[in-house]
């Protein structure tokens, strides 16, 4: 039986400038109604974990949640998944630096209003200052990271960040370690930590 897994995988070559007849296909059989344009994988991570807590199933619901490798794929995503392509609602989750990538991707796809929620940085950062850093630590330690951030956070690079700052580059040193926690984070927030980006984009699926 056709998933979503299917369809995002289809969408992903679709969008690498393979054929696009069985993402068209997978849509109408599923069938799919929405998508979540994401900049990367732990933001997917986060976004279905929260779902998760909340007792929701995007795929359930006919809601594809994408990773599009970066924000600067958003116009190409929004014009085969939007008005231009498959008719797709679209929603999305951005960092502040990528807004103006988003804006003009909605715009030039014709989507109407902006369906999109931007963090203040990134959501990394966002779920950081949600937790506060000593529960972060916690977390960390739990998750047996604490000696990798001790020792991280020494280098003289890192002189003169806040601890806040010093976590969120820790979770991108080491590849799959802000999937990783783009999860646990989630996981950890009380019911009214959830940042508001986060919040908003659940509330709009």
């Amino acid at each position: 039986m056709a998933d979503m897994g299917a369809f995002r995988r289809a969408v992903t070559v679709w969008a690498a400038g393979g054929p696009g007849e069985e993402a068209g296909e997978l849509a109408a059989r599923l069938p799919v109604s929405g998508a979540v344009l994401l900049e990367g994988p732990s933001d997917v991570a986060a976004v279905e974990a929260l779902a998760s807590r909340r007792g929701r199933d995007p795929a359930d619901e006919g809601v594809c949640v994408l990773s599009m490798g970066g924000a600067m794929s958003v116009g190409r995503y929004t014009s085969l998944l939007g008005p231009p392509g498959l008719g797709l609602r679209l929603t999305g989750l951005c960092d502040e630096r990528e807004r103006d990538f988003y804006a003009r991707g909605w715009e030039r796809a014709g989507v109407v209003g902006e369906q999109f929620f931007v963090c203040a940085a990134d959501l990394e950062d966002e779920l950081i200052r949600a937790l506060g850093v000593e529960r972060v630590r916690e977390l960390v330690e739990q998750q047996g990271d604490l000696r990798a951030l001790d020792t991280f956070v020494r280098q003289p690079a890192q002189r003169g960040r806040s601890a806040g700052q010093q976590l969120r580059r820790f979770l991108g040193t080491k590849k799959g370690r802000k999937i990783q926690y783009g999860r646990v984070l989630v996981e950890a927030l009380a019911p009214d930590e959830v940042p508001e980006p986060l919040d908003a984009l659940l509330a709009a699926l």
